[in-house]
Formats: structure tokens, C-alpha cells, sequence
């Protein structure tokens, strides 16, 4: 024991003696395997970050590509719906005015139709009253057709 103890002790009397070097060293050691241990840790930091920056930059440009397209289809559908609305329109709008253009013609020349009318109806009643005055009279011979009926 007596070995282990002067071993243990300290030669220099101030108390700086092999114990202080072999902590001092130690320290060092640890100092060295730390700083080695963190540049290590930085460094797989450093490209895991680049790989999450190349990541996110694919991402951003794929959502912009996708969003341009989105709005591309959008763009489309809203031109596509625009071009049938106003085929639809045009074609209402063009019944719509044959079917005014009908009625002021008919509002234009409302005498002559009514006049028309009128002149259809007087005729049938004339011709009706005809055939039937033909068919009520009683036949007769040449000579009582010529004096008209008196003899």
C-alpha cells in the first residue's frame, strides 16, 4: 500500500503534480472526442438539412406545377362554360326575336288580317246560303226556268 499511496501522492508540494497532468489529460481526451463527436453531429446535420432543402425545393415546384395546372384546367372549364352560355344565349336570343318579329308583323298589319277574316267568313256564309237556296227549290222544265218559276 505504501506504493499505491506515494503514487498517489503529489512530488511537487503546490499540489500540480502527476494527478493534475493525468486529469488535465483526460480533460483534453474528452475535449478532443467532444469536439470530434460535434463536428461529426454538424456535419449530419448539414446533410440532412441539404437533403430537407432539396426535399422542400422539389415540394415548392411540384405545388407550383400543380397549381399552374390547376389553374390552366380552371382557365379552360371557365372558357369552356363561357363559350356554351353564350351559344345558349344566342340561341334563346334568336327564338326570342323570330318570335317578336311574328308578332309585330301580325300587330302591323292587324287591319288586313282582321279585313281578311272577315272577307273568309262572308264568303263561306254567302257560299252556304247559296248551295242551299239551289237545293231548296223545286226543278222545273226549260220553260219554267226561262219566266222564272210562274208557269
Amino acid at each position: 500500500m505504501t506504493t499505491e499511496n506515494e503514487a498517489n501522492k503529489d512530488p511537487k508540494p503546490n499540489g500540480t503534480g502527476g494527478k493534475a497532468n493525468a486529469t488535465a489529460a483526460k480533460r483534453r481526451q474528452t475535449a478532443k472526442a467532444t469536439a470530434s463527436r460535434a463536428k461529426t453531429d454538424a456535419t449530419v446535420a448539414a446533410s440532412k438539412a441539404k437533403e430537407s432543402g432539396a426535399a422542400a425545393e422539389k415540394s415548392v415546384e411540384s405545388g407550383a406545377r400543380s397549381a399552374g395546372d390547376a389553374t390552366k384546367r380552371a382557365g379552360q372549364a371557365a372558357a369552356g362554360g363561357w363559350k356554351s352560355g353564350q351559344k345558349a344565349l344566342v340561341s334563346k336570343l334568336s327564338k326570342a326575336s323570330a318570335t317578336a318579329t311574328t308578332a309585330w308583323t301580325v300587330v302591323k298589319h292587324r287591319k288586313a288580317i282582321a279585313a281578311g277574316a272577315a272577307a273568309g267568313v262572308v264568303g263561306l256564309a254567302g257560299g252556304a246560303f247559296a248551295l242551299g237556296r239551289q237545293t231548296a227549290k223545286p226543278h222545273g222544265g226549260p220553260l219554267t226556268r226561262m219566266t222564272g218559276g210562274r208557269f
